[in-house]
């Protein structure tokens, strides 16, 4: 997803300026931890409603561009 800027935004006054899914408090973070400890997208969709499948892609490919970005000195 190319264009995940879209679904994602960064605000000091929110969540300590974390990335989080725009319109929510829910932080790129919490979507990523809850795919790790092996929630699938359906757990995640059921449990967080306001959620969409377009905004678990977005998570995804923000951390993906940030670890492509990562550069170790």
């Amino acid at each position: 997803m190319k264009n995940y800027q879209a679904y994602i935004s960064i605000s000091s006054s929110k969540r300590f300026g974390k990335a989080c899914i725009k319109g929510t408090r829910i932080s790129v973070y919490d979507v990523l931890n809850w795919l790790a400890s092996g929630m699938s997208h359906k757990d995640i969709l059921r449990d967080y409603p306001e959620l969409k499948e377009v905004h678990i892609q977005a998570a995804l490919s923000l951390a993906a561009d940030r670890e492509h970005k990562l550069r170790v000195a």
